[in-house]
């Protein structure tokens, strides 16, 4: 298989299994425990039918929609992911380019391996920072500043990392950032040598946010489930965020919402946003699927901020249901991550122009020319 036969997700997805280490691959594939949760956030998609109209004059659609203030081409954007230099070598410029292509939105992660300046310098399009609440107030005042000086547009503060996700493939194929060899994955390294190659030649694996302040996934080997469990700040609470959302100063959303009454704390701190998110399944097995939690609370709150839907897309369809609920927008990380592993920065290309003309063309289907004709009246669920 190569990029000229990858026409879906899953596509994307084979093709990254055979260009990554086996420990590279499964830390983006996957998922805390028995990787229930993880399942579901896709198949949540499958309990809902689409009921299309017709005749209504289809010949021109507009995909646009805005969030955080800004205007976006797409009514779907790239969520900020750690580490993907490790899955391939440009990791975050070629995810920021091709978001800039298609004029969407762009995160970026405190673990990011690509620095906010340099992405700054690139990418001229809308910008979010992923921001972890870490115990080292110096980091935290840091990543601010610099987020803040590099004219992002967004803060987003993860809130569904107090703790590390039992991530068990994580722990059967020994993944660390940075990668380390051992007896059990010697081999997968040594079957894909262009990887190793890459690793070694297109310029030291690095997190530019942390480097200065923690030695942890940086120049010491650390899993990401120890990294959340022990660098990041357990007593995170609604008062420390309110405080950070005012430092900030702008557009400022959180990140892992999945209950209303917590939807309408982040409206009382000040949140201009927030992503209803389980983390990719990555942290509470067994919780519901940001698709199912979505109707509750953009109905208690969706006249006030920006809700936005994320994980477990893998279509457009998937996508104009969320939208017919009432998100202002829709987000993943595996959405881009498989294709970025495939083939860089023309593999998030393929993946975001796929998605794009599913939406176009499902659009028309449905008898929509524009995201605000999307509503529940085209929806019928199959449980109540």
């Amino acid at each position: 298989m190569n990029l000229k036969n990858c026409h879906n997700f899953s596509d994307f997805r084979i093709l990254a299994k055979k260009k990554l280490p086996s420990p590279i691959f499964h830390y983006i594939d996957g998922a805390a425990d028995d990787e229930i949760t993880y399942n579901r956030n896709t198949s949540a998609f499958n309990d809902v039918d689409l009921v299309p109209n017709v005749l209504r004059g289809v010949e021109n659609v507009d995909l646009s929609t805005k969030i955080f203030g800004k205007k976006i081409d797409l009514p779907f954007y790239c969520s900020p992911t750690a580490l993907q230099r490790l899955f391939h070598y440009d990791g975050e410029r070629a995810v920021g380019k091709a978001a800039k292509k298609f004029n969407t939105m762009f995160g970026v992660s405190a673990l990011a391996t690509v620095s906010v300046e340099e992405i700054s310098s690139l990418i001229d399009t809308p910008k979010m920072f992923q921001f972890y609440f870490h115990k080292d107030r110096g980091l935290n005042d840091s990543c601010l500043e610099r987020a803040k000086a590099a004219n992002f547009d967004v803060m987003a503060l993860t809130v569904d990392t107090i703790t590390g996700g039992n991530r068990e493939r994580d722990l059967r194929t020994g993944f660390t950032s940075p990668p380390k060899l051992t007896l059990s994955s010697l081999f997968s390294f040594a079957t894909k040598p262009m990887w190793g190659i890459n690793y070694l030649t297109k310029g030291k694996f690095e997190l530019p946010h942390l480097q200065d302040f923690v030695k942890e996934g940086t120049s010491t080997n650390s899993s990401i489930g120890n990294y959340f469990s022990t660098m990041l700040d357990q007593s995170m609470n609604w008062s420390d965020a309110e405080k950070l959302c005012s430092k900030w100063g702008g557009h400022f959303a959180l990140k892992g919402i999945m209950s209303v009454e917590d939807a309408k704390k982040a409206v009382d701190i000040g949140c201009t946003g927030i992503m209803v998110s389980n983390h990719g399944g990555r942290q509470l097995d067994g919780s519901r699927s940001p698709f199912d939690q979505l109707a509750e609370i953009v109905d208690a709150v969706g006249d006030k901020i920006d809700v936005i839907c994320e994980g477990g897309f893998q279509r457009g369809t998937h996508m104009l249901k969320a939208l017919s609920i009432g998100a202002k927008a829709c987000a993943g990380g595996r959405l881009y991550l498989y294709a970025l592993a495939a083939a860089g920065q023309a593999g998030v290309e393929r993946a975001l122009g796929q998605y794009k003309a599913e939406l176009e063309r499902d659009m028309k289907l449905m008898g929509c020319t524009k995201i605000s004709d999307l509503n529940r009246n085209n929806l019928r669920f199959r449980y109540t």
